[in-house]
């Protein structure tokens, strides 16, 4: 997988006109901010010691850690087509640039809090379909100052972080993991990164409704 020069990603925003197509899109690579807790999406090669022994997820609040971009793919063995608008409802991947794994969960306990694990799993870009999750979100499509849920589309629990703090080697850093129920603990809004231009199929929508 070709790796995005992480200097071109210290806050870029792509220029898109009106701001009702400030929508998140596919091939964009974006910081996750848990709004509850305040931490961004992130994972590195440390390893569960527990679980899976797949490499960890966890949440830090530091803005500038580069190992908190992910890029937005479409869901497993499917091509979105970057710039491709994405819509409420709609399962996707989220691959860790640095590593090229994609966030993944599974029935395994989650280290510290007893949830559902969360891990990033696979190789160049590719896992299987429980990295698939499905954007949960109000309106048609995700937009960026929006706050959305991610639920796994195979065993239906949310992205979320609840506050348990690891120690060494990844000390500071929160836990996240799967939930069943929706809380305030599973909300999410993207943030720093390169957001590619809507289609022109969105484009063309808008111009339609104006009418």
């Amino acid at each position: 997988m070709a790796v995005v020069p992480l200097l071109l990603l210290g806050g870029l925003w792509s220029s898109v006109g009106a701001s009702s197509l400030a929508v998140v899109t596919c091939g964009s690579v974006v910081k996750l901010l848990n709004t509850r807790h305040n931490v961004r999406l992130h994972s590195h090669d440390v390893r569960y010691g527990s679980g899976s022994g797949q490499q960890s997820v966890t949440g830090v609040t530091s803005v500038d850690d580069s190992n908190s971009y992910w890029r937005i793919r479409g869901k497993t063995a499917t091509v979105c087509e970057r710039g491709t608008p994405i819509k409420c409802g709609q399962p996707i991947r989220l691959t860790h640039v640095n590593t090229g794994r994609n966030l993944h969960s599974h029935h395994f306990t989650s280290p510290l809090s007893g949830n559902q694990e969360v891990s990033a799993f696979g190789e160049e870009g590719e896992g299987d379909y429980l990295d698939d999750w499905t954007v949960l979100c109000n309106g048609p499509y995700w937009v960026r100052d929006g706050e959305v849920r991610f639920k796994h589309s195979s065993t239906e629990v949310l992205l979320s972080v609840t506050g348990e703090q690891y120690g060494r080697p990844i000390s500071g850093q929160k836990e996240v993991h799967g939930m069943a129920q929706p809380s305030q603990n599973n909300y999410w809004k993207a943030m720093e990164g390169i957001f590619m231009k809507p289609s022109e199929l969105l484009k063309a929508e808008a111009h339609h409704a104006e009418l």
